[in-house]
């Protein structure tokens, strides 16, 4: 792996975490607009993993290759749960 995925890794984790705390931030929201924005930011979260895993998807190594497409495919999947929970709250 190289220095630049393994920067972008870096940055995958963080934004997969952040996916996660906001959901159950919005769970415990204080109000419907509370909720939606933090739905929308989860969503953000997982648009923004998806484009990492695409940058590392770019890799030679074909294993690197075929486990980063496995997670976009699961970060396109959250992404579009979340817009679907925010179409029916809006």
């Amino acid at each position: 792996m190289s220095k630049i995925n393994i920067e972008d890794s870096k940055q995958i984790i963080r934004s997969s975490g952040s996916v996660g705390a906001n959901y159950i931030e919005a769970r415990e929201s204080l109000g419907k607009k509370d909720y939606l924005m933090r739905l929308r930011i989860s969503r953000k979260e997982a648009k923004e993993c998806a484009y990492f895993l695409r940058l590392i998807k770019s890799s030679n190594d074909k294993n690197v290759q075929m486990e980063a497409e496995a997670l976009r495919s699961e970060a396109m999947e959250i992404m579009r749960i979340l817009s679907t929970l925010i179409n029916k709250s809006s």
